[in-house]
């Protein structure tokens, strides 16, 4: 039963977004579109800035993933593996944005690039691989080590393949105009808006809309009251709290997603691990799920949550944590972004939850884009993120790695610890069965550090006005706009 209590005072908020620009004009078959998260590394899609490209349907990798995690030939018509390690592409007819054609060597230039990029896209955290043009249609790609996930992985954003014009000699990729999605970007204004245009040109035919008109609003309720005032036509992650007054405007999904606790293990108090077991102990998620999240959300019992049927019930028994220590009014500085409506709530009811364990805590909380790098360098003691544990391969080992692991590029705990390392890089060389047994002795070996508190597992509410059809509704969140979105 969810909570309806306050639902009914979020219908006075004022009805002001972000997107008011686009108020009142006539659209003409074009789509305004308010996403929660802005550009924090110049729209590059080799840091998270990649899932905005995919979810406004700009680029294309060699393959797609869909809303059931299947992996589709995309810009890649067909594949065959011709060993352990190497595998070989078949391209379609396709063309760039700018008008020049898709051929192997583009395709070896743009993973090549990647593969060598300053910021190492998350998804090749875990493996290294070699793209080769074979011919004016074929690239053979060959990895470190055997990878049964190379199709999905090559389904990532950050692995998308642009116009040989997009490349900087600085490494950087201008993705306006050079990429392959049904729609191209022809404008972009830092952090608070951008312009998109049908590509005409796209290998799967028009998109039903001209165009998107796309701003980027870090405030919830704003997002929310200007798709229920008509000012826009699609909102992305609208709050829980205002579901009752979106009604059939707020869209369900359930997801892969985990809200999370990270303790930073290198620096700072929580460096102790007993202290990280105090941390762990203080804390009881149950009431948050049910009230914060509306019954949206379930209580986190692993890094790993329902939306795996492979895992659901079937954790491993966590040993080897250390005994918690007494805290003794340890101060904790902890993190955490606006951009998903929950968080702060979160962020403030563990803030309590903690004090009363002996804790100090400092909160600090702030859009997502001025939080990202301090995070990543260990400034804080605790960040609470809600995380996708499959958003990178569609599997959770490539999360592990990227989060967990010594070498990880994305590891805001800061952990280094051999078993982990050990573990996940043994659940990367497997298949089937073997390999979800393997994810899980991961997870335990991960939790047993307690560097990650899980918090809930998630689903959330994607705002689809009145009319709008073909809105993506993707567990996977890769995908949000597509070819047949129109209004």
């Amino acid at each position: 039963m969810r909570r309806r209590g306050f639902l009914l005072a979020a219908a006075g908020i004022g009805l002001t977004s972000a997107c008011g620009s686009f108020t009142g004009t006539a659209r003409r078959g074009r789509i305004a579109v308010d996403l929660a998260f802005a550009p924090t590394q110049g729209l590059s899609p080799y840091s998270d800035d990649g899932l905005l490209l995919s979810r406004l349907a700009v680029v294309d990798g060699l393959t797609r993933m869909d809303t059931e995690g299947v992996v589709h030939p995309a810009l890649a018509e067909k594949w065959d593996r011709t060993s352990a390690t190497t595998w070989e592409f078949t391209l379609r007819d396709a063309r760039f944005q700018d008008g020049g054609r898709v051929t192997a060597d583009a395709v070896e230039g743009a993973l090549t690039r990647a593969g060598r990029a300053k910021t190492q896209p998350r998804v090749l955290s875990d493996i290294r691989l070699t793209a080769r043009a074979t011919g004016e249609r074929t690239v053979r790609i060959t990895t470190g080590t055997a990878d049964p996930l190379l199709p999905a992985r090559l389904a990532n954003p950050s692995l998308a393949i642009f116009s040989p014009a997009a490349y900087g000699k600085d490494g950087g990729v201008d993705p306006v105009g050079t990429a392959t999605g049904p729609f191209a970007l022809t404008e972009v204004n830092g952090a608070v808006s951008a312009t998109l245009d049908r590509f005409d040109g796209h290998w799967r035919g028009k998109a039903a809309a001209r165009g998107l008109d796309v701003a980027f609003v870090a405030d919830n309720n704003a997002r929310a009251n200007a798709l229920r005032s008509g000012q826009i036509e699609v909102a992305e992650f609208v709050p829980a709290a205002q579901a009752l007054v979106l009604g059939g405007r707020a869209r369900e999904v359930a997801t892969v997603r985990t809200t999370t606790l990270y303790l930073n293990t290198r620096s700072g108090p929580l460096a102790d691990a007993g202290l990280r077991a105090a941390v762990r102990e203080s804390i009881g998620t149950s009431a948050l799920a049910r009230s914060v999240y509306e019954g949206y959300a379930t209580r986190g019992t692993g890094l790993l949550g329902p939306g795996f049927a492979w895992a659901d019930g079937k954790q491993l028994p966590v040993t080897g944590r250390a005994k918690a220590a007494k805290p003794h009014g340890q101060e904790l500085t902890l993190a955490t972004y606006t951009n998903r409506a929950e968080l702060p709530e979160v962020a403030a009811a563990l803030q309590q939850q903690l004090r009363r364990a002996g804790f100090a805590v400092r909160l600090v909380v702030k859009d997502y884009a001025r939080l990202e790098s301090g995070a990543l360098d260990g400034e804080y003691d605790a960040f609470l993120m809600s995380r996708s544990t499959a958003l990178d391969t569609g599997d959770p080992v490539s999360y592990f790695a990227s989060d967990f692991t010594s070498e990880g590029s994305f590891n805001i705990s800061q952990l280094r610890d051999a078993r982990v390392d050990s573990v996940v890089r043994e659940a990367a060389g497997l298949e089937g069965a073997a390999r979800h047994r393997a994810m899980l002795r991961a997870e335990a070996a991960i939790l047993g550090t307690d560097a990650a508190v899980p918090i809930v597992h998630e689903q959330h509410l994607q705002g689809v006005g009145a009319g709008v059809r073909g809105v993506v509704l993707d567990p996977y969140e890769r995908q949000f706009v597509g070819l047949e979105t129109r209004a």
